[in-house]
């Protein structure tokens, strides 16, 4: 399963390591070094170097402003900027440049790419995701938020929650419900909506580690133009599914980089306490090493199938299983490796970021591995939780009867 690239793609995997040797201070140790005003600061230059250099959204044909990059191509800088700790955009992108843009590409109009993806590449529009819903999480497809057409508008109500970066955004791709009557994965539309009008109201959730990543945001009487629709009306649920493989599919194969990396962080701090003499120890570590390199393995089997011009699927629901749940177990052991030091915050505030594992240069501090392990109890949750991964698994891949709904056979059926 381990895939091979031909000379071409290795030159230009030459030319990505000189390019970020060319623009990196020599004294660089990766993103999670910085910390506060220095990180933001990075990243916004750094998306400036990038975009500078033709080195966002590599998935965009030319057309539409991205460099027209090859599968290769595009793997090739997703792993070199990985190694080097690095990001590849700005802190939004992964909304704007890799979720709504790379579905607006497949689904979109020209006319709403012609206006939209330009403001995204430019920076001018952040966005954020409408899916789930207090009774809508795990079953996207029971969601209740309703829109309601009114001559050329859709008026939107309902609420959203766990909307990441929610109080930056000025855009939201959100779902609603346009057909009540219809059964539940039908009768959905998939909208673009301006967050900075009357009628949007975001506000802040603070999660256990202090910060507020996640939003909830209220719609009351907010308003959507006709063409801001992505596809048909009611015929909202292909759309969101294929930006749901983009999400999940994303960074599948660099995943396994990031988490070796802070494996030997964990593995150096073990050996610096002297902990790696206790069996015990010693055992946990090795499961972790078995684990990542699991994530080497999937993630290359992912890429195979890319390679072999195959879309993102439920396969991608394996990899998100398998990292969210290792991350829960080994942030777990770095506090037990801490001991009692763990109940004393000390150190930089490292917040673990992206898919989970802390940034490349993330100091062996404890406030670090504690951001970490209070992060990693949501990996198992956001974007679709560890429950609902082993059904679409066993559903959809081994192609095992499907788990019974409660919404769903003769229980629910009306008296005759």
């Amino acid at each position: 399963m381990q895939p091979t690239y031909s000379d071409d793609v290795e030159v230009y995997r030459g030319k990505i390591q000189e390019f970020i040797t060319e623009h990196l201070p020599a004294n660089w140790e990766g993103i999670g070094s910085l910390t506060g005003n220095a990180k933001a600061e990075f990243v916004g230059e750094w998306r400036k170097i990038l975009g500078e250099n033709h080195l966002l959204a590599t998935m965009w044909p030319t057309e539409y402003g991205g460099p027209g990059l090859t599968v290769n191509e595009n793997v090739i800088i997703a792993e070199e900027f990985t190694k080097a700790g690095l990001p590849t955009g700005g802190s939004n992108d992964g909304f704007g440049i890799g979720m709504v843009g790379n579905t607006l590409i497949e689904w979109g109009t020209e006319e709403q790419k012609k206006h939209h993806l330009p403001r995204i590449l430019g920076g001018e529009d952040l966005w954020c995701q409408g899916y789930s819903e207090p009774g809508a999480g795990s079953d996207l497809a029971n969601l209740g938020f309703r829109a309601e057409l009114d001559g050329d508008e859709w008026v939107l109500n309902g609420q959203k929650i766990w909307t990441s970066s929610g109080h930056l955004a000025n855009w939201i791709f959100v779902l609603g419900r346009t057909a009540p009557e219809h059964a539940k994965h039908q009768g959905i539309t998939f909208f673009l909506c301006p967050m900075d009008q009357e009628g949007v109201e975001v506000r802040p959730i603070v999660n256990i580690a202090g910060h507020s990543h996640f939003n909830e945001v209220f719609f009351s009487n907010a308003r959507v133009p006709k063409e801001n629709v992505v596809g048909q009306v009611n015929g909202g649920w292909a759309v969101a599914m294929t930006l749901l493989g983009y999400e999940r599919g994303f960074g599948a194969t660099t995943t396994y980089f990031r988490y070796r990396a802070e494996l030997d962080r964990l593995v150096e701090m073990a050996q610096q306490r002297g902990r790696t003499e206790e069996a015990t120890i010693r055992q946990r570590l090795a499961w972790c090493h078995s684990k990542v390199e699991i994530m080497r393995w999937l993630g290359q089997q992912v890429l195979t199938s890319f390679l072999n011009g195959e879309p993102p699927g439920p396969k991608s629901s394996i990899g998100k299983l398998n990292w969210s749940e290792y991350h829960r177990e080994v942030t777990e052991l770095s506090l037990d490796i801490l001991g009692a030091d763990a109940m004393v915050v000390d150190g930089d505030d490292a917040l673990a970021a992206g898919l989970g594992a802390a940034d490349a240069g993330t100091p062996n501090t404890t406030s670090a591995w504690i951001n970490s392990f209070l992060s990693a109890r949501s990996g198992t949750i956001y974007a679709g939780t560890s429950q609902v991964q082993r059904n679409i698994i066993g559903e959809r891949i081994l192609g095992l009867p499907k788990e019974p709904r409660a919404d769903e056979g003769p229980w629910n059926e009306t008296p005759r």
